[in-house]
C-alpha cells in the first residue's frame, strides 16, 4: 500500500508548486528535506530524461519509498537549443536564478524578437523502491524577453506566452499551474500515481 511519495528536490519553490499541483492526490507528499539526511544527486545526465530519472531512482532506493523526480529546461532556438539540460547552471555552479537571466538575455542582446523562440521542458520521474522507472514530460512555447513579473522562479520573468501576453513570472499561480511545462507533466504524473494508488488498494 502507497502512504507516502518522496518529493526528490531540495528547490523550495519547486516543493509549494508540485505539492500545489498533487495536492487532490490521497497520498501524502514528503520533500526529501523533511527527512534527517537526504542524497544530493549529481546531475551529470546529457538530457533531461537522464537526470531526472537519477534523481528519482537514487531518491527510491535511499528512502525505500516511491520517488518523484523532475528536471527542466529551457531550450532557446537562437542558442541550438541551449541552455537545455544545464539551465540550473548555465551561468555557473551555484549560480542564481538572477545570473543565469542576465547571461541568457546577454547572449541573446541584438537578436530580434521573432529570432527568440523557445521551449520549456519539464521530464518527471516516478520510481518504486526497486528502481523501475516511468516518464512523462510536459512542454510550453514562448519568446524570451526581458525580465519581467515578480511571480514563478527560474527563467518565468524572461519567458513570455503570446497567448496570454504575459511572462510566466507574470502570470498568477493557479493560471501558471494550468498551462506551464512542469504542469502539463504532473498531470500525466498524477494519472499515472492515481493508478499506483488504486492497484495498492488504497
Amino acid at each position: 500500500m502507497i502512504n507516502e511519495i518522496v518529493l526528490a528536490t531540495s528547490n523550495i519553490h519547486k516543493v509549494k508548486e508540485i505539492k500545489l499541483i498533487l495536492n487532490d492526490l490521497n497520498v501524502e507528499i514528503l520533500p526529501m528535506t523533511s527527512f534527517p539526511s537526504y542524497p544530493i544527486t549529481i546531475e551529470d545526465g546529457k538530457t533531461l530524461e537522464e537526470n531526472a530519472s537519477k534523481k528519482a531512482r537514487e531518491g527510491a532506493s535511499f528512502f525505500k519509498k516511491w520517488t518523484i523526480a523532475d528536471d527542466s529546461g529551457i531550450e532557446v532556438d537562437f542558442l541550438n537549443g541551449n541552455p537545455g539540460v544545464y539551465s540550473a547552471r548555465y551561468a555557473g555552479k551555484k549560480c542564481s536564478d538572477y545570473e543565469n537571466n542576465k547571461k541568457l538575455l546577454k547572449e541573446l542582446k541584438n537578436v530580434p524578437q521573432e529570432k527568440r523562440t523557445a521551449k520549456f521542458k519539464t521530464v518527471i520521474a516516478i520510481s518504486n523502491p526497486n528502481g523501475k522507472i516511468l516518464l512523462v514530460a510536459g512542454e510550453i512555447f514562448g519568446i524570451i524577453t526581458n525580465c519581467v513579473g515578480v511571480n514563478g522562479f527560474g527563467y518565468d520573468p524572461v519567458f513570455y506566452i503570446p497567448k496570454y501576453k504575459k511572462t510566466l513570472a507574470e502570470l498568477s499561480p493557479r493560471v501558471k499551474n494550468s498551462v506551464s511545462h512542469r504542469a502539463k507533466a504532473l498531470e500525466k504524473a498524477k494519472k499515472i500515481i492515481r493508478k499506483l494508488l488504486n492497484s495498492s488498494g488504497k
